[in-house]
């Protein structure tokens, strides 16, 4: 739950940036009373089209960016997913499987497995969510050579 709202926040930052950065084009060029006046005004007129053609692109970049930090976040306690480790072979996928990367929680709460190359479309990435007890999972070969 705490992953959506943390992305919902960063949405809202963004589109309060974003309606400042309107405010203060409007504040800048102000709108014409009369419908022909833009055409007296050429090179205001193209000025204020380009500035905000600049806003719309920074826009369009801090949402990808919001994306983008998103995805490579822990799913638990919102910190970056670290450690990439790569997994598979293109000349042995048979044996090993397709190249994947698999980034994990410093944490230990999961790990996030996406495909290396990304052939057919944009492919999910998956999470997988850790036991609660890390040590459990690293300790239980030794405990079988204790039996025997």
């Amino acid at each position: 739950m705490r992953y959506w709202a943390w992305f919902v926040v960063k949405l809202a930052v963004a589109a309060a940036g974003w309606r400042g950065m309107l405010k203060l084009v409007s504040r800048v060029f102000p709108p014409e009373k009369d419908l022909l006046a833009p055409l007296g005004k050429g090179v205001s007129f193209l000025l204020c089209d380009l500035v905000l053609l600049l806003c719309f692109l920074l826009f369009a970049g801090a949402l990808y960016l919001i994306v983008w930090d998103q995805r490579y976040r822990c799913r638990v306690c919102l910190r970056r997913l670290r450690m990439p480790v790569a997994r598979g072979s293109w000349s042995r996928i048979l044996l090993f499987g397709r190249p994947q990367i698999e980034y994990i929680c410093p944490y230990g709460h999961g790990t996030l497995r996406e495909d290396d190359l990304h052939i057919s479309g944009l492919s999910a990435a998956e999470w997988t969510p850790n036991s609660g007890d890390m040590w459990a999972e690293l300790c239980a070969p030794g405990k079988d050579s204790d039996r025997a």
